[in-house]
């Protein structure tokens, strides 16, 4: 089946290198290349897109804008964001699942980013990508998430904040704890401090998060260290640097 997409770029070089590049992907048919979300709107309303490559920074209104409508369709065409945007906003992307491409273009990333779009379109993924891309428009405005969505082979699985109860780095992933399971989602343990309520976790290792209301008992080992010990049966390491603050969170 073939992937009907759309270009949104105000600079026309951007325009054509992306139309260039999926000239030799058989399967995607460009429909419309516009210069503006004013033209994107036109183009939406008049076609049957499936993805759409969106410049964020344009003069006259950002790509953010028409993100924001699009993640309230019911079943919305995937965003692939393009942007010259700093690795802090590309891990907002990668929290919430949604794929970019930096510039200039990197022709094995695009291609990436195409294989995933076309594994979410043949899992039929649009309403959960919807959600996902809801909750990243809206999470711009508070800075905090309550939903973690979490990519795998062609589908989205949102993952709440409120059900996580600890959290372990593990590079540039992060170990998810839940109570029956641990997920893996991409992004770093220092980002994903940034977009949890401090009032609600707290770090007690370089490599790990709890959440406050785990909290149950704090130990002295046999070699002098620190264990603490969470109430859903969990015991972590709690260093030196953050020993003071988990006693007076207790």
């Amino acid at each position: 089946m073939p992937v009907r997409y759309m270009i949104v770029d105000d600079e026309a070089p951007g325009r054509a290198n992306l139309r260039l590049a999926l000239a030799a992907r058989p399967d995607w048919v460009l429909l419309a290349e516009c210069d503006s979300t004013a033209a994107a709107r036109c183009a939406l309303a008049s076609h049957d897109i499936d993805a759409i490559f969106l410049d964020i920074h344009m003069p006259a209104e950002l790509g953010l804008a028409l993100a924001r409508e699009i993640s309230r369709l019911r079943e919305p065409p995937l965003i692939i964001f393009v942007t010259a945007y700093s690795v802090h906003a590309i891990d907002a992307f990668e929290v919430h699942a949604l794929d970019y491409l930096l510039k200039p273009l990197d022709d094995a990333r695009l291609a990436e980013a195409a294989q995933r779009t076309e594994a979410m379109l043949g899992h039929r993924q649009r309403e959960a990508y919807g959600a996902a891309l809801r909750n990243y428009v809206d999470a711009r405005d508070s800075q905090r998430v309550e939903r973690i969505n979490v990519r795998s082979v062609g589908r989205i699985e949102q993952i709440l904040v409120s059900d996580i109860l600890w959290v372990e780095s593990a590079g540039n992933y992060v170990e998810l704890h839940l109570a029956a399971r641990i997920v893996l989602h991409r992004i770093t343990l220092n980002r994903l401090e940034t977009l949890l309520e401090p009032d609600q976790f707290l770090r007690i290792h370089r490599g790990t998060i709890v959440r406050r209301d785990q909290i149950a008992r704090l130990a002295t080992t046999t070699d002098g260290s620190y264990r603490l010990t969470l109430l859903c049966g969990g015991t972590l390491a709690v260093s030196e640097r953050y020993l003071s603050l988990v006693k007076s969170s207790m």
